[in-house]
């Protein structure tokens, strides 16, 4: 049994216990790998039966799961019961029940089948210093009637122990010590209970290298967007449940050991992290250098110790500290010198016939010279492209008041940070970027930022992002499909992307908003009443109104309450795959002074759909202005056909009566590139290209397009712009602007 031996001091006498322990919110906010969450039955609906004693009060869970439950004010212990529910049968189901903190395990049941007797717990915790507890079932082997209850669960009021003044916390106190191999996760844990005893404090770290490993992380159950879902994130610095704490590495560095997710902040409000970075001692990617590229062959070098390797059934398989996986043979070419993805290759599929010539030097039959690719050339191995992004570096869920303050992150599984369902996010400094005594190309798996589902505003300032796999930064919400009409205020909802599903959308109170997938049509906004979830990827949603007769199955829902403004400012975004930027959100987004290099597709991409990965969020308010764009878009990825890309995803674009994307204005910005298309919009009312510089050169072969291409665009005015060529002035003209579907006096040229 696993007892967190602080909360055991300066408890007092207990004056009375209060009945709910688990809020409506609460219950939308659990993660279970199988059926539905219920109150006071099990989770097949049945009574609630431990060791044949039925409970009239609890919670019906499945293993694996984690429940987020709200600790009241004047709370000074949690008591109950759990066990795995008879009608699993006798002796059958293998689950051990966790009450964790935000950084602890507070108490552990023993493995537990059908049938055994309940194990009870009684546990100090202070709501002075705990808002949130995480009840876990572990499904331990498999989650065969893993019927994991909860019972007789209460908050016990009384005068718990009180929050200490704030201060400043010297790492070396808790046994952080840098420069050594040893895992300092304990110590990091001990660290983070002092910030959580005393809000508002700083805990600060001699500089220096740290280094975390996997079997010191604490085990975390819940879904992260856009990424793979495991069934445990293993969290090696939990910043959880903190009121004002600051963690400030002073320019150390991180290095993290395994299969893991470095950081996690969550239920948390202010929360600084300052001067660190992070990075992987074995990276989740590999590489290998080019040596000799000749006819239908090419020899490539693989660093044996920076990037362990075997080969099997004749190609490379990785392995790094506690995982292996075997590469894909798709991947990125960056070229030697200038670190610049090769023109042309996009994601680029280099496998052949291997031979080995010797141990790390290969001969693989492919003919890769035709496609530009040349010796001192450097292969990026993706390994698992499309299925290899388990954990971020760092992930923000329900985190409100966060600043990343010179926070550098050089590799990452998944993206490089990954907020969801949070308020208010300021990163400045830093970046994602390889670190270069590494001598690696890549950074992060994915996008180097990603912010799914967020409100309040979102500053990006003064950062370097390069050699990640996506985007700088993304923005957007997730919608769900209706999938049916319970009755004419219910709708049952799923998720439909497998990389993104299981995190709240709606919770009780929140407005919710139609989508016509057919044309992405926003209408008719509801207040949501109540949210069940029934599984893993499904709800069922009551609101206040019927839903419009019109709309049913095959359309989707969407969170108005959860967008937030972006500023995306005085960044340097280069070297990197697929797009420099993306925003899909209908608040205020500023583009300002930045630098759009070298990057393979677009810029600056405006997205939105309802029909592949569902994120939505129609741009309203958008102004790029002050930036350089320069020698971008030199491969195609997808929704890459300009510069500036506006491509929400319309099954039904003819017949759409509205637009979905408008206001987008782009001025006294810098363009140097080859003859590409400069903007692509679909669906888009408002453009303004004005006041901008563009010289064009002939570093890469031309596109041969219009520089403007509107599909179904109105109010276009592109006005005052310097255009050169070689030097010499080129002035536009209404042939230089391609138009489909566009009302005839939508364009005007001067």
């Amino acid at each position: 049994m696993i007892r967190s031996i602080a909360l055991f001091t300066s408890l007092s006498t207990l004056s009375s216990i209060a009945a709910v322990p688990v809020t409506d919110d609460d219950m939308v906010m659990a993660t279970q790998s199988y059926g539905e969450l219920r109150r006071d039955a099990s989770v097949d609906g049945k009574p609630l039966v431990l060791a044949g004693k039925t409970y009239s009060s609890g919670l019906g869970s499945h293993a694996t799961s984690e429940i987020p439950v709200s600790v009241p004010e004047g709370t000074s212990r949690f008591t109950g019961a759990v066990g795995v529910d008879d009608a699993a049968g006798v002796g059958k189901g293998s689950v051990k029940f966790r009450i964790l903190s935000g950084n602890a395990v507070l108490w552990e049941s023993p493995r537990m089948k059908a049938g055994d007797a309940p194990a009870a717990f009684d546990i100090p915790v202070s709501s002075a210093l705990h808002r949130k507890l995480y009840l876990q079932a572990d499904d331990l082997e498999d989650r065969d009637f893993d019927h994991a209850d909860w019972v007789d669960l209460a908050w016990v009021t009384g005068e718990g122990i009180a929050a200490k003044k704030a201060e400043v916390l010297d790492g070396a106190a808790f046994g952080l010590k840098p420069g050594v191999q040893d895992d300092q996760t304990a110590a990091m844990r001990k660290a983070v209970q002092a910030l959580r005893e005393a809000p508002g404090s700083t805990l600060k770290l001699a500089k220096g290298e740290y280094h975390f490993h996997a079997t010191g992380a604490l085990q975390r159950h819940f879904h992260i967007s856009n990424h793979e879902q495991p069934e445990w994130h293993p969290v090696s610095i939990p910043l959880v449940d903190l009121q004002g704490a600051t963690l400030d590495g002073q320019g150390s560095t991180f290095i993290f050991h395994g299969d893991l997710q470095p950081m996690l902040i969550q239920d948390s409000v202010k929360v600084t992290v300052k001067g660190i970075g992070i990075d992987y001692s074995i990276p989740h990617h590999s590489q290998g250098v080019i040596t000799k590229v000749e006819g239908d062959a090419y020899e490539l070098d693989v660093d044996q110790k920076k990037f362990p390797h075997e080969i099997r059934s004749g190609w490379f398989f990785f392995t790094g500290e506690g995982w292996g996986r075997a590469d894909a043979g798709i991947g990125i070419i960056f070229d030697g010198k200038t670190r610049n993805i090769v023109a042309g290759t996009s994601d680029y599929t280099y496998k052949g016939p291997l031979t080995e010539l010797s141990p790390g030097h290969y001969r693989i039959a492919k003919n890769i010279g035709k496609d530009g690719i040349k010796a001192g050339d450097v292969i990026t191995f993706r390994q698992n492209i499309w299925v290899s992004r388990p954990h971020p570096a760092v992930t923000l869920y329900r985190a409100k008041d966060t600043t990343l303050d010179h926070v550098a992150i050089h590799s990452s599984q998944g993206m490089g940070v990954l907020a969801q369902r949070s308020e208010n996010i300021r990163l400045t400094g830093g970046g994602v970027f390889p670190r270069k005594e590494t001598g690696r190309y890549f950074s992060t798996n994915a996008d180097a930022t990603h912010f799914s589902n967020c409100k309040g505003e979102v500053i990006a300032e003064n950062g370097l992002y390069e050699g990640m796999m996506d985007d700088a930064i993304n923005v957007h919400a997730t919608c769900l499909r209706i999938e049916e009409k319970v009755d004419a205020r219910t709708l049952r909802c799923k998720f439909i992307h497998n990389q993104a599903f299981g995190f709240e959308t709606f919770l009780p109170g929140e407005t919710l908003q139609f989508i016509q997938a057919k044309w992405l049509t926003p209408r008719d906004p509801r207040k949501v009443v109540s949210v069940r979830r029934t599984g893993e990827d499904s709800l069922i949603i009551t609101l206040d109104s019927d839903v419009p007769a019109d709309l049913g199955k095959g359309d989707a829902v969407e969170n108005v309450d959860w967008f937030p403004a972006v500023v995306f400012r005085g960044n340097l975004v280069h070297k990197n795959r697929a797009r420099g930027s993306l925003f899909t959100t209908p608040k205020p987004v500023l583009v300002e002074n930045n630098r759009f290099e070298d990057i393979a597709g677009s810029a600056i991409l405006l997205a939105g759909d309802a029909n592949g990965w569902y994120e939505s969020g129609a741009c309203h308010d958008v102004v790029i202005r002050k930036n350089i764009f320069k020698d971008n878009l030199t491969s195609r990825f997808q929704f890459t056909e300009g510069l500036i890309s506006c491509y929400p995803e319309l099954p039904d674009l003819k017949g759409q009566t509205e637009y979905y994307h408008r206001n987008v204005k782009i001025e006294d910005n810098t363009f140097e590139t080859f003859d590409v298309p400069l903007l692509f919009a679909i669906s888009t009312q408002g453009i303004t290209f004005r006041g901008n510089k563009v010289a064009y050169n002939d570093k890469f072969p031309s596109w041969k397009k219009a520089p403007f291409i509107l599909n179904r665009c109105d109010q276009v005015d592109i006005s005052n712009n310097t255009v050169t060529r070689g030097g010499k002035p080129v002035k536009w003209s209404a042939t230089d602007v391609k138009t489909n579907l566009c009302p005839p006096d939508a364009v005007k040229v001067k």
